[in-house]
């Protein structure tokens, strides 16, 4: 793919996540360097990030004040995506804040448009019937989040806006269902959200197989490309091996479980850095008063 299709599908599987988030509940407030995507109903980093982080030096102070104020009036935690490589005023900044880095980074990746063969042949995957809305649900959220979850899941399921259809898909070994995904599709992109494998299922295949099976599919569609994310590089690796490229890598800064959603004090008062001009004071370029 060449530089500038490269880009443009790169900017829209990121598109795709903010509106995967929308159209489940949630909201986006676009501040001067960066998005603010918020879900406050479902109170987890994955609906609450701060997308594209990309702010100068000069502007941060104001910028993260804004955006921490934000989450915190809400009672949220965010993550905060910086692009790789972290400008160090950036990271200055979020640790002074309380957040620290992921130790793995956070990769986007998008697919040529080929589907491998099943990895498990015992694995066979469909998309989900509505009747199995409560099985589909099941795969990602708790007890706390997921009558929430369901509900946002359902309206956008079975009402979708314009130029976007969501499809959950199931795998199952045998009767039992041991595999889930999302794909989501806004335009001409579709992301493959909350791959999720029951625990005793889990290093058999089964989740690549709902992966696979998107894509080669073309679960949404003719003409559609995919992207997904991956958390750390053996996940990456297996999504190469799918066919997925990677394209933009991502530094994930959190909060501690134990910090307090507060704001840290500003310190000690000082002067004023700026004063209103006197009446008939003389303004930088204004001409010099007559000789007298």
């Amino acid at each position: 793919m060449a530089g500038d299709a490269l880009a443009l599908a790169t900017e829209s599987a990121l598109e795709t996540e903010r509106q995967f988030v929308l159209t489940l509940g949630g909201f986006a407030l676009e501040l001067p360097g960066a998005t603010l995507v918020t879900h406050e109903k479902i109170p987890v980093p994955r609906f609450n990030f701060v997308q594209e982080l990309g702010v100068g030096p000069e502007r941060q102070a104001h910028f993260f004040e804004h955006a921490l104020d934000h989450y915190f009036q809400r009672a949220l935690r965010p993550v905060f995506r910086v692009p790789l490589p972290v400008p160090d005023h950036l990271d200055r900044g979020l640790r002074r804040f309380g957040f620290r880095p992921r130790a793995a980074a956070l990769t986007l990746l998008l697919s040529g448009g080929t589907g491998p063969t099943p990895f498990n042949p015992e694995i066979s995957v469909r998309p989900a019937g509505r009747s199995e809305i409560d099985l589909v649900a099941s795969f990602w959220t708790s007890d706390r989040e997921r009558p929430e979850f369901r509900t946002a899941l359902d309206v956008a399921w079975s009402h979708p806006n314009p130029h976007e259809q969501l499809v959950p898909l199931l795998g199952f070994r045998g009767d039992e269902a041991v595999s889930a995904a999302v794909v989501y599709r806004y335009r001409a992109t579709a992301g493959i959200y909350a791959v999720a494998t029951r625990v005793a299922a889990r290093g058999q295949g089964a989740a690549s197989d709902v992966v696979g099976y998107a894509v080669s599919r073309a679960t949404a569609g003719p003409g559609v490309g995919y992207s997904i994310f991956a958390d750390s590089e053996r996940l990456e690796r297996r999504l190469v091996a799918l066919g997925f490229s990677p394209v933009r890598s991502f530094r994930e800064y959190e909060l501690p479980a134990d910090a307090e959603l507060a704001l840290p004090r500003p310190g000690p008062p000082g002067p004023p850095q700026w004063r209103p001009p006197r009446p008939g004071a003389r303004r930088d370029g204004d001409p010099a008063p007559p000789a007298r």
